[in-house]
C-alpha cells in the first residue's frame, strides 16, 4: 500500500499525512483549490483500544466516550477548528441531506442532534466542519469553487443505488446556485469491487439505475479516468465465482453518477484505496465482521 503513488496521470489522487501523531489522508485537488480544510482519518493516531484501536470516531459502537472525544479533539486540531465547530451526520443509508448553519455547531459531537436519518450535509458558512462516518461505504466530498459552498455525504450501496451523489448536486444547485461544472468532487477510501460481493437483487438495482449510461462509461474509458487498483476499468456489476452472486464496484458507480449529474471528469477524483484490503490501516465492516470503529471524513470552508 503506497498511498502517495495513487495517481491520475502525473497527479497524485490521495496523499498520506501525519500531524502530531495523527495519520490521515487528503485529496491534493481539494487542497489546491484553496477554499477548504479537509481530511479522511485512518485507524492511526488516536487513543481508543481493542477493536476500536485507535482512531475511532463512533460514540455508539461501545467505545469509551472520553476516548472518542479525544479522537475528535485531535482531528479538530489538524483542521484548525474546535469540536464545537463540528456537525455530524445521523446515517441510516438514506439520501436525506441537511442544510447546516451556525445554529447546528457541535451537533453529533459535543451536543445531541435534533435530527435523524441524515446521510448528507451541505453548507456555505465558513468555519463549520462537516463530519460523516465510514467502515466500507463511500465518502463523497463536494466543493463549489464558484459560489463557495461544500457538501459531504455517506453513500453505501443503498445510497449509491438511489444516487446520493446526484441528490447532493441537486441540493447544492437549489440552495447555493451551484453550477456542476464548477464543482470539485472526490470519492474516498471504501470497499473495492474485488471485496464487495452482493446478491442478484442488489446487482439488479444497479443495472437498472445505470441503464442509459453507456456513453458516460465510454467517455470514462476513452479518457482513462478510472483504473481501480492499477487494472483496466471493468463493469459496475461483474459476475462472481458463486452462482447468483456479483462483484459490485461502488467507485465506478459513483463516478458515473457524478458525471451524469454534470461534473466534468477532470473535476472528479477517485480513490483506489480499499478499506477491506487494508483492515489494519482502515476500519472495514466486512473484514472485521462488524467488530470495529468508524473512520471519519471532514470538510470545512476556510474563513477567507
Amino acid at each position: 500500500m503506497e498511498i502517495n503513488r495513487i495517481k491520475r496521470g502525473k497527479d497524485i489522487v490521495l496523499r498520506e499525512n501525519m500531524t502530531s501523531g495523527l495519520t490521515y489522508l487528503t485529496f491534493p485537488a481539494l487542497e489546491e483549490c484553496g477554499l477548504v480544510e479537509h481530511l479522511f482519518t485512518t485507524r492511526l493516531g488516536g487513543v481508543s483500544e481493542g477493536i476500536y484501536a485507535t482512531m475511532n470516531l463512533s460514540f455508539s459502537r461501545g467505545d469509551r466516550k472520553e476516548h472518542v472525544t479525544e479522537n475528535y479533539r485531535r482531528v479538530a486540531a489538524v483542521l484548525g477548528c474546535s469540536t464545537e465547530d463540528m456537525v455530524a451526520t445521523r446515517q441510516t443509508h438514506t439520501t436525506n441531506i441537511r442544510i447546516v448553519t451556525r445554529q447546528d455547531r457541535g451537533k453529533g459531537v459535543v451536543r445531541h442532534t435534533d435530527y435523524e436519518d441524515i446521510d448528507g450535509l451541505v453548507t456555505n458558512e465558513p468555519g463549520i466542519a462537516l463530519a460523516a462516518f465510514y467502515a466500507d461505504c463511500v465518502p463523497l466530498y463536494f466543493v463549489d469553487t464558484g459560489n463557495r459552498a461544500i457538501g459531504l455525504a455517506h453513500s453505501g450501496w443503498r445510497g449509491t443505488a438511489r444516487q446520493m451523489g446526484a441528490c447532493m448536486v441537486d441540493m447544492m444547485r437549489r440552495e447555493y446556485r451551484t453550477e456542476p461544472e464548477k464543482l470539485i468532487a472526490a470519492i474516498g477510501p471504501s470497499i473495492c469491487q474485488e471485496c464487495y460481493e452482493v446478491d442478484d437483487t442488489v446487482a439488479g438495482e444497479f443495472t437498472n439505475m445505470l441503464r442509459g449510461s453507456e456513453e458516460i462509461l465510454e467517455e470514462i474509458r476513452e479518457r482513462g479516468a478510472y483504473f481501480p487498483l492499477g487494472a483496466p476499468q471493468k463493469q459496475v456489476v461483474e459476475p462472481a465465482s458463486k452462482k447468483g452472486k456479483y462483484q459490485l464496484d461502488l467507485w465506478l458507480a459513483n463516478l458515473v453518477i457524478l458525471r451524469r449529474a454534470g461534473i466534468p471528469l477532470s473535476n472528479i477524483w477517485v480513490t483506489d484505496l480499499c478499506t477491506c484490503h487494508n483492515p489494519d490501516y482502515l476500519f472495514s465492516h466486512r473484514a472485521s465482521q462488524g467488530r470495529r470503529g468508524n473512520l471519519g471524513a471532514f470538510l470545512m470552508l476556510k474563513n477567507i
